[in-house]
């Protein structure tokens, strides 16, 4: 939960060009962001890039910022935003044309606290991992519906595809990422 009034002050530094303003919006938030960047990306240096590009917009539009929604969530949507703008100009992955059950783990034994935690942070690398392997177009729509919550109609618009687009690829991301957690599981079997 974020401290309003810290926010603020930090807010109004940085808006003032305080370099440690600055970098206490960058520490608050960077960790937070670079979760989210490496759910569409393929590598963490890919999504360090991203999230330093989205950093700059942030700090290049903070004065937009208009305190209706979280600090948090306004610098989460540029991060997403910025995510898609990459994957659009980096020509190695052309994801988008204009013509075209809830993701869970299930859960173990029941373990020591400190040995399932761990558990749980390897599943969740596991699962990090499969949806990096999925293909761009779907793992953008996958990561947007699920993980960001856009309702398909908003990811239409985002993407420049259609609704049926967004849902069958919402569908085909669901099914891969199935095949690819099945094979994974076969193989540290």
């Amino acid at each position: 939960m974020e401290n309003k009034e810290h926010i603020k002050q930090v807010i109004e530094g940085c808006l003032k060009n305080k370099r440690r303003s600055q970098e206490e919006l960058f520490r608050l938030y960077y960790g937070k962001m670079l979760s989210v960047c490496m759910r569409y990306t393929n590598d963490k240096d890919s999504a360090e890039d991203v999230v330093q590009e989205g950093f700059i917009k942030v700090f290049e539009n903070l004065e937009r910022f208009n305190y209706k929604s979280s600090l948090g969530a306004w610098i989460r949507r540029i991060m997403v935003n910025t995510a898609i703008d990459k994957i659009r100009k980096n020509k190695k992955n052309p994801i988008l044309s204009k013509k075209d059950e809830d993701f869970k783990l299930a859960g173990e034994n029941k373990i020591e606290i400190d040995e399932e935690k761990l558990y749980q942070e390897m599943k969740v690398q596991e699962a990090l991992k499969a949806i990096q392997q999925l293909s761009p177009k779907y793992r953008m729509v996958f990561n947007l519906y699920v993980i960001e919550d856009y309702s398909h109609k908003e990811i239409a618009e985002m993407l420049g595809i259609s609704e049926g687009t967004s849902k069958s690829n919402l569908s085909k991301a669901k099914n891969n990422l199935k095949k690819i957690l099945t094979k994974n599981k076969k193989r540290n079997e």
